[in-house]
């Protein structure tokens, strides 16, 4: 079975999980109730994406 020859240094290793970093989720504000929301979803709190009605809300 092989066995690598040489001990694989830390520069290589760390060029290798360059990408393995997580990232943060984006937020964005609503533009019709200013709530904070994911991009490209509708607003949970006024039903409105990209400035139109798009989703009816029951009233509590």
């Amino acid at each position: 079975m092989p066995v690598p020859k040489r001990r694989t240094s830390k520069s290589r290793r760390d060029k290798r999980r360059t990408h393995d970093s997580l990232t943060a989720p984006t937020w964005m504000n609503c533009s019709n109730c200013g709530e904070t929301n994911r991009p490209h979803q509708v607003c949970p709190k006024c039903g409105f994406y990209k400035g139109k009605k798009v989703l009816e809300l029951k009233n509590d």
